[in-house]
């Protein structure tokens, strides 16, 4: 019974909304820069910059929204940096993206340490506080949970909307899904393959740092490095989870912030006692892979998918 009375909380689903949050930015980002036939493996040090940006940004007096902005223009910088060298230049993009991920983070270690160097415990800031929106709060279970949540969550939502309706609704989504499936036949219509694939990268790492801005600036009041802990690579599994698709990869993003919500539920729990919590600790993981596995046989990955592209080649 403990476990339908936790299923059917509205502070169940509200945590699992707030928890799939900044999965649900960096996984759009991700699925937008795979679109075009990018993998972009610095998602975790984007993250981790993007969080430092935001906060450090609003720790100096600066409003939330700059810091957010702050955050997406760090995020797009390392984006950057990784489809220049990813993109024309050719290079193998899981080094490419290896080395952003461990750039990413030794510098944001360098300016914190820089900018504080005396400081043991980082200091708080004033994070985004929930607001409710009239009359769609007042649903029963779904509206508490979906639309009393902080600005950053509802930038969420119009961030997936906002990505599947370029990327199916536009001239320019069609483009993007075709440097990922067809390059030779997007040039032959005179488009830069190369330009489309850089912005491509740009804008989705833009919204990666988004993501890492949500945990200082939303979720915690604070910064730490061991705060994005993984959740890239977890983003990484969701596009591919979402077979490239925006309301698919959305399903899983909260589906593992379920997993992840419910084990530190279950901890405090009769059966938390009799469990070793290392044991929940894996279990959403455990359960994301398993659904993965399932979800993604059927799953069709662009063809052009991290094969480099030169004008004039077959």
């Amino acid at each position: 019974m403990e476990l339908f009375d936790i299923l059917l909380s509205v502070s169940f689903w509200a945590a699992a909304i707030r928890i799939a949050s900044p999965l649900i930015f960096a996984t759009m980002g991700e699925l937008i820069c795979e679109r075009a036939g990018v993998l972009n493996l610095g998602i975790e040090g984007i993250m981790v910059a993007g969080a430092f940006a935001g906060w450090i940004s609003v720790w100096a007096g600066m409003p939330l929204w700059f810091g957010v902005a702050v955050a997406m223009v760090v995020g797009m910088g390392f984006g950057l940096l990784h489809s220049i060298l990813s993109v024309p230049f050719g290079l193998s993009q899981h080094v490419v993206g290896v080395g952003i991920t461990l750039l990413a983070t030794s510098v944001t270690f360098f300016t914190y340490r820089v900018a504080l160097p005396e400081v043991s415990s980082p200091p708080k800031i004033t994070a985004f506080a929930p607001v409710e929106l009239p009359i769609l709060s007042d649903i029963p279970l779904i509206g508490p949970a979906l639309f009393h949540q902080t600005p950053l969550t509802y930038a969420a939502y119009v961030c997936v909307a906002l990505t599947a309706w370029v990327l199916y609704r536009t001239p320019l989504g069609l483009a993007v899904r075709a440097a990922g499936e067809n390059p030779s036949a997007v040039a032959a219509q005179g488009l830069s393959v190369t330009a489309i694939r850089m912005g491509a990268v740009i804008v989705g790492s833009g919204f990666m740092a988004v993501g890492g801005a949500f945990l200082t600036m939303s979720a915690f009041d604070s910064f730490f490095f061991e705060m994005v802990g993984g959740r890239g690579w977890i983003c990484i599994a969701l596009v591919v989870f979402g077979a490239w698709r925006p309301g698919k990869a959305l399903f899983g993003a909260v589906l593992f912030a379920a997993f992840d919500a419910l084990q530190i539920r279950l901890q405090q729990t009769g059966i938390g006692a009799a469990i070793p919590y290392q044991l929940f600790l894996m279990m959403p993981y455990i359960l994301s892979i398993l659904a993965l596995v399932l979800m993604s046989r059927r799953a069709e990955v662009p063809a052009a998918l991290m094969v480099p592209f030169s004008k004039g080649e077959r």
